[in-house]
């Protein structure tokens, strides 16, 4: 069951044409903005990577708005967890609970689900807020991380599991995202 005390958001490269690219584009940026805002609202710490934004560009100009004062970390490897300063990012969150999200499901976002598994965290993979190129491709590392031992959900599912109950003024915050 996630926690909002330790949990934390990993955004996984979704940058510049490569984004455009997407199965299901619009679908995906939606979902990742409803996330994005949840997690400010929730006060999810909110680890952002970009892959070499040198030559991948930066993240889209509709999530680095909500993103606007932090910081992403830039890495080379595939897995953010071949990064030095996500893992110390990660560790100074104190969350064991992550729940991933970004592009592309069969490369980078399954190569940290697998290493993040590995460092024993509770990995929760945002089915739609996920994607790759081709449908196959995405259904292919989704298939992949589900039998590697990660859950797959949803932006909606993980939102009302981190709130447990209605009536507060954060749980109406929400439901208006998700509406």
């Amino acid at each position: 069951m996630l926690k909002v005390e330790s949990t934390a958001i990993v955004l996984i490269d979704v940058q510049g044409k490569l984004a455009s690219l997407m199965f299901e584009r619009e679908r995906l940026v939606q979902n990742l903005q409803i996330l994005l805002k949840s997690a400010h609202i929730l006060d999810l710490p909110i680890l952002w990577l970009e892959q070499y934004p040198q030559g991948l560009g930066p993240t889209i100009p509709e999530l680095a708005a909500i993103l606007d004062g932090e910081t992403p970390i830039s890495k080379t490897s595939f897995s953010a967890c071949g990064e030095p300063n996500f893992m110390e990012a990660l560790a100074q969150s104190g969350c064991k609970q992550a729940m991933v999200a970004g592009i592309e499901s069969h490369v980078c976002v399954y190569q940290t689900t697998r290493d993040l598994l590995a460092e024993d965290l509770e990995v929760e993979v945002i089915g739609d807020a996920v994607s790759s190129r081709t449908e196959a491709n995405y259904k292919l590392g989704i298939q992949r991380m589900a039998n590697m031992g990660a859950t797959i959900s949803s932006v909606e599912m993980c939102l009302f599991e981190l709130l447990r109950e209605a009536g507060s003024d954060v749980f109406k915050q929400i439901s208006r995202l998700v509406r």
